[in-house]
């Protein structure tokens, strides 16, 4: 593609407003921008898939965290793939396809320095937002380092039926735990992580309380639980915990939209019996574990061994409602948009 045949003007959204509480449509707009040329160093991508994450919710707001709040009237990030375009970058010419952090537009100038080249021949190129991309490394980095996990441990996930949940699951039983059990909010996931996912067990949050219908799956107690929902299930998790327990918090999405704090789990002193221990974690500290990774991961799924679901919506115009569907939990596996 030449440069008088780039588009001048590309759709991005913007943060508005801030949400408080759960995020509504009024607090974002979908403009139209002009389409800057890269500069030295610099690539143009047209990006084909982004990303919707739950952790975003935390960035639309203007309290300190590990990442810096959404600007006001200026476009939102996030995971994209897409194909460049225009390149003043060494090492990546045009048709070249790149993993980059400016998602929720559909053209986006990027510091070739930022930007990771990916092969389309090797993964369909929406995995490097999921099953080979950030999520999957959370999963990898999260249950192999964060918590220890060894040959024989028991594992609990929850929201084991999204992105991250259900590959910690599936890599613990490649990698020979003894239990495997994941919670998720409907019946057909529940009935998705035993039949597809290969859990051992698994049930359906929403269904009765949690501590009980854990201790019913995990009758020998959870040597490691990786945690996406906090609130009841990780109170749940601190009762099930055997000796020298791990706990790896990855995500609180039970939280995310209360405007009141919400009560801790009222059993930490089992910690005390257990010698257990939690510890919250950013996929940002493991990038050293990307080569490993991409290597080990990147076999289990070609050769099927690893499964993974994608919701792909399509059209960046539906960019909001996917997230609003993450936050739900409308999604299945990673949910991403299709441009």
């Amino acid at each position: 593609m030449t440069d008088t045949q780039l588009p001048s003007v590309s759709r991005e959204w913007h943060l508005t407003a801030r949400p408080v509480g759960w995020p509504k449509p009024e607090d974002f707009a979908l403009v139209e921008a002009e389409v800057p040329q890269p500069g030295e160093g610099q690539v143009l991508v047209r990006n084909k898939y982004v990303s919707v994450d739950p952790y975003m919710r935390g960035r639309m707001s203007a309290a300190k965290s590990y990442a810096a709040p959404y600007e006001l009237g200026a476009a939102m990030q996030g995971g994209a793939v897409g194909e460049v375009v225009a390149s003043r970058a060494e090492g990546i010419a045009a048709g070249d396809h790149v993993l980059h952090f400016l998602g929720w537009r559909e053209y986006a100038v990027v510091d070739a320095k930022q930007a990771v080249k990916v092969d389309p021949e090797a993964a369909p190129l929406s995995a490097y937002l999921g099953v080979l991309g950030m999520t999957g490394l959370t999963a990898y980095a999260g249950l192999l380092r964060v918590a220890s996990f060894k040959e024989g441990d028991s594992v609990f996930v929850s929201g084991a039926a999204g992105a991250v949940g259900s590959q910690v699951g599936q890599i613990a039983r490649l990698k020979g735990a003894s239990r495997v059990i994941g919670s998720a909010g409907s019946d057909e996931k529940v009935k998705l992580l035993v039949e597809e996912y290969g859990f051992d067990a698994a049930f359906n949050y929403k269904n009765g309380p949690v501590g009980e219908q854990l201790r019913e799956a995990a009758p020998d107690g959870v040597d490691v639980y990786f945690d996406n929902v906090g609130g009841d299930h990780l109170e749940a998790a601190i009762g099930r915990l055997n000796r020298d327990g791990r706990v790896a918090v990855c995500g609180m999405i039970s939280v995310y939209n209360n405007t009141e704090p919400a009560p801790g789990p009222r059993n930490l002193a089992r910690l005390i019996q257990t010698r257990g221990r939690i510890q919250g974690f950013l996929v940002g500290d493991h990038y050293d574990l990307q080569p490993q990774f991409v290597q080990e991961v990147g076999a289990w799924v070609r050769s099927g061994e690893l499964k993974y679901n994608e919701t792909v919506v399509e059209g960046i115009e539906n960019n909001l409602e996917a997230f609003f569907g993450v936050l739900r939990g409308d999604n299945t596996g990673k949910m991403i948009v299709k441009l």
